[in-house]
């Protein structure tokens, strides 16, 4: 069906993807919560509580970091996928927090794989003594324990949820393998596997009607076409472990294709494939920064945009919008459309630019892509388009007619350098502060 500008849009699926075009910290939680208000069920598809997402309903603000944020419908079933790693004290937490400001029946409502693997405390140990040990040339990673879980998965050593609540002696051995295992190769980590174990047989009681064959399940929702399935997608394109700036990356898929394997769904049932797309780009610890300012217009859209992680609360990195990456994502996940946020951030700016594209440093020509290598990356050139700015504000506007003239021009700019049809514009940290282009 042909929108208003002319683009295709897709077929239309019960599978609809959310996922972040840049480095993370979009504002995909605003997005998921437009669209969960018809949702039926709301799920995680890999990453863990190292993600966050923030959603404002009603004044209150509410901090997703596992939990899928779409869960502020009060109607919305959650699945947390196989694809994700869960910790369960900061599971718990999570829980107690968004229920002291009003969601209700939430460990009734959540499904977590029976496949998921779990973030010990040791793998969070082990994390903060891998950047120790990197020093300056640390990651940047949010500590968390992602990664030391995901490797544990991968060596072939991981627990699994399944392990969790099934035979308990066999547990406690899987356990204390680990556990010896990672002490050999980290002989400063001490883990008290009594204390652990303690904890861990607490969890299990309050998991018991949680954890489920989400396999089975999602793809049974799926076969109704009546039903509406919203995948949150947790950090971004530009950190997938595979197409992102490695190493300064997070450790699973966050692309697409991380969809199909987070959670079991087959390629063919995913519909729709929203990015999400921030009117300048931030981005969180080390790593290649092509566009990023230095001065104080970099300082002050920090400070104006609030620019500080969820998770880690550490400062964002701030730059230009660079459109070269948000090409980059679009041909790994062919959107269908995207979502431009925070607007409002650059208003009373005298000028606004983009970047468009990468020169090479050593022989001048356009690159096509981001390359993999990030040394490369860090020396290209960039070539910017330079707008006027808008000096009126553009602040919780719910109407594209309604933006200044050089708000729309912008825009529509960045439309044709993405070559993605924009049809929601963020104005504002309030849920109705959102231009929706077309229905």
């Amino acid at each position: 069906m042909p929108c208003e500008n002319g683009y295709l849009m897709g077929e239309v699926s019960n599978v609809v993807v959310v996922t972040g075009a840049q480095w993370g910290d979009e504002g995909k939680g605003k997005l998921v919560d437009l669209l969960s208000e018809n949702a039926n069920v709301v799920c995680r598809c890999q990453g863990g509580n190292n993600a966050g997402h923030t959603v404002v309903r009603d004044g209150q603000e509410f901090f997703f970091h596992l939990i899928p944020s779409g869960m502020v419908n009060p109607g919305a079933l959650g699945i947390i996928g196989n694809g994700t790693v869960v910790n369960l004290p900061g599971l718990f937490e999570e829980i107690k927090e968004a229920t002291s400001k009003g969601l209700l029946n939430l460990e009734k409502r959540l499904h977590i794989s029976d496949r998921c693997h779990v973030v010990f405390d040791l793998h969070q140990a082990i994390d903060k003594l891998e950047e120790e040990i990197r020093g300056t040339g640390s990651i940047g990673t949010t500590k968390k324990g992602i990664g030391p879980a995901y490797s544990s998965k991968i060596t072939r050593n991981g627990i699994r949820m399944c392990d969790l609540l099934g035979d308990w002696e066999n547990f406690v051995k899987k356990y204390t393998e680990l556990v010896k295992y990672a002490e050999r190769r980290y002989p400063k980590l001490n883990v008290n596997i009594e204390d652990s174990l303690e904890k861990l047989k607490h969890y299990r009681q309050r998991l018991s009607g949680m954890v489920c064959d989400s396999v089975t399940l999602i793809n049974k929702l799926a076969s109704d076409p009546e039903c509406m399935i919203l995948v949150e997608g947790a950090q971004s394109c530009m950190l997938d472990v595979d197409f992102g700036t490695y190493p300064h990356v997070t450790s699973s898929n966050c692309t697409v294709g991380g969809v199909c394997t987070g959670l079991g769904l087959p390629p063919a049932q995913i519909g729709s494939v929203y990015g999400v797309v921030k009117a300048y780009t931030t981005r969180v610890g080390s790593g290649p920064f092509p566009t990023e300012l230095h001065d104080s217009l970099g300082e002050q859209i920090q400070q104006i945009g609030r620019e500080w992680g969820v998770t880690t609360k550490r400062r964002r990195r701030v730059g230009w919008l660079d459109t070269v990456i948000v090409r980059y994502a679009h041909m790994i996940n062919h959107f269908t459309a995207l979502a431009l946020t925070k607007l409002d951030i650059l208003d009373g700016l005298k000028e606004v630019q983009i970047g468009r594209a990468y020169l090479d440093h050593e022989t001048g020509r356009e690159l096509p892509a981001p390359p993999a290598d990030s040394t490369i990356l860090h020396r290209v050139t960039v070539v910017y388009e330079t707008l006027p700015g808008w000096s009126e504000s553009t602040r919780d506007c719910t109407s594209f007619d309604a933006l200044p003239e050089a708000a729309k021009q912008y825009v529509l700019t960045v439309e044709r350098l993405c070559g993605v049809p924009i049809r929601w514009i963020g104005t504002g940290a309030s849920r109705t502060s959102m231009i929706v282009r077309w229905a």
